[in-house]
């Protein structure tokens, strides 16, 4: 006999040995391992997968709030932006109207001449224009409280008035739509000397 016949002798009566005696090449073990092995290593892949899931869902939710919150943004600004559009066409109109104010003044004087009829139609419409643009004059009156917020003091003078009540109106001030357009110029009263020294 070859010796290649006799190893193959060999290991049949080894298998036939190893199958009578044991059963450590049972076949129902080795599923048995492998299904064990197989569940574990799916409960750590499915652990995995539920802890990518939750990471990416907060995520989505954080952009999708980001985003609404974005969106809110602009639509304000536009907004915003449509409100105050005009306000630099209204800034430069006002010396306009404080003039034509000025020349109303002098036309007063005889108010039954065309003219001061035909400004003071000319003042009803520029007054209706500003009102439908929400141009609104600042209420500033004589012994009124200076307010730095609506009043810009051009001048101080000595009076017998407490300290900041305005004494003379210089140019009225205008608010649009609740903002300030421009500040109306005042002269306050100051302090006398004799309290100063």
């Amino acid at each position: 006999m070859s010796k290649e016949n006799q190893d193959s002798e060999t290991m049949k009566e080894d298998e036939k040995n190893c199958s009578q005696d044991c059963s450590c090449g049972a076949p129902e073990d080795a599923e048995k391992e492998y299904a064990e092995a197989v569940d574990e290593q799916d409960a750590a892949q499915a652990e995995a997968a539920t802890d990518d899931l939750t990471k990416w869902r907060e995520l989505a939710m954080r952009t999708a709030a980001e985003y609404d919150n974005y969106r809110k943004r602009c639509v304000k600004d536009r907004e915003e932006f449509t409100r105050y559009a005009n306000r630099g066409l209204l800034e430069e109109l006002l010396p306009v109207i404080d003039n034509f104010e000025m020349g109303m003044m002098m036309a007063g004087q005889d108010t039954t001449s065309m003219i001061y009829i035909g400004m003071n139609m000319v003042q009803k419409q520029l007054a209706d224009f500003l009102s439908s643009q929400g141009v609104e004059a600042i209420p500033t009156e004589v012994g009124q409280m200076f307010d730095h917020n609506i009043h810009e003091a051009i001048q101080s003078e000595p009076s017998d008035k407490p300290a900041g009540t305005i004494l003379r109106v210089l140019r009225r001030g205008y608010n649009l739509k609740g903002r300030l357009l421009r500040p109306a110029n005042v002269i306050v009263a100051a302090e006398p000397e004799a309290d100063k020294a």
